[in-house]
């Protein structure tokens, strides 16, 4: 398997480039309310897909799990559903990833499809200063690539990639509008908002990034993109990566680098089996009820590591 995975790292300019990778994913509560009785946890998994492969999965777990698989994104997730006692025993997850740069890549999609990529999310409307500054961006554009480029040079020039401040990470395009600033959430919120107004299906996925340097250490948080669907292609788009790197804002429209992993796609996320909650604006940490009420996010430990399995190219 290594040498495989060495032929397609190095595999040269005719084909992306790739990155394998170890990656391990740690979840348990820090407590438990006192006389709670039961606990749902949900834990995203990845899946494959055309730019990364997911091998080797190990999972070790107080109690037996389910992989469940939620039928709006087609988003998997380990279920477990514990006592208090097993619930601040640690959930751990550990895979292989075979990650490719992904450039823009054609794929039919279905009117079921285009009717929810076109529509609006919780905070992601598709009214009012959204599509105020989508009309505004497209004046004199033709054609749909022409109107995604512009978006995307919009929200990179008008954005700044900065986490000062509250309201910033919830994915809140109003907020960007308003505020200017904020992380990736607010980036691709904007950019997707703006694309379903002017009649561009587009995505939301998210995943954790990887440092460029090879290695091993933990990863802090996660990061998050987008995709535009143009003339019957996936574009992918990496605003927030462009504003940090302005040498590269021409190479993060239309591309994906390998230095990530996706966990899930989609805003306002209904789990398997539905959580009794509020859907989740986003899925990529633990989601957690007691006694089928919404678990503080501060109160369940998250760790999550990455060791590169093979050296850069040359």
């Amino acid at each position: 398997m290594v040498g495989a995975l060495l032929a397609l790292t190095w595999a040269g300019a005719t084909l992306p480039r790739a990155r394998a990778f170890r990656f391990s994913y740690r979840a348990a509560l820090k407590e438990v309310p006192p006389g709670a009785k039961q606990v749902a946890m949900w834990l995203p998994i990845p899946s494959n897909d055309l730019a990364q492969r997911i091998d080797s999965i190990r999972i070790s777990a107080p109690v037996s799990l389910e992989i469940t698989r939620e039928p709006e994104y087609g988003n998997r997730a380990l279920y477990l559903q514990m006592t208090p006692e097993e619930a601040l025993q640690p959930v751990e997850m550990e895979f292989i990833v075979i990650r490719q740069e992904r450039g823009v890549w054609p794929s039919p999609l279905t009117p079921e499809e285009r009717r929810r990529l076109l529509s609006p999310d919780r905070l992601v409307p598709l009214e009012g200063p959204v599509r105020k500054l989508a009309v505004e961006t497209a004046a004199d554009k033709t054609s749909p690539m022409e109107i995604a480029r512009a978006i995307y040079e919009r929200v990179t020039s008008m954005l700044r990639y900065d986490k000062s401040g509250t309201g910033w990470g919830r994915g809140d395009a109003i907020f960007a509008c308003d505020a200017k600033h904020g992380n990736c959430t607010d980036f691709h919120a904007l950019i997707i908002g703006m694309a379903r107004c002017l009649g561009i299906p587009a995505r939301f996925s998210i995943g954790f990034p990887l440092p460029e340097q090879r290695g091993a250490g933990e990863i802090a948080g996660y990061h998050c993109w987008a995709e535009l669907y143009v003339d019957g292609t996936w574009l992918p788009v990496d605003s927030s990566e462009a504003a940090k790197f302005p040498a590269r804002r021409d190479y993060f429209f239309s591309h994906h680098d390998e230095n990530r992993v996706q966990f899930s796609t989609g805003r306002d996320v209904r789990l398997s089996p539905p959580q009794k909650g509020e859907p989740l604006n986003y899925f990529v940490y633990p989601y957690v009820e007691v006694d089928g009420k919404p678990f503080p996010a501060d109160q369940i430990e998250r760790r999550f590591a990455w060791q590169d399995l093979l050296p850069a190219p040359p």
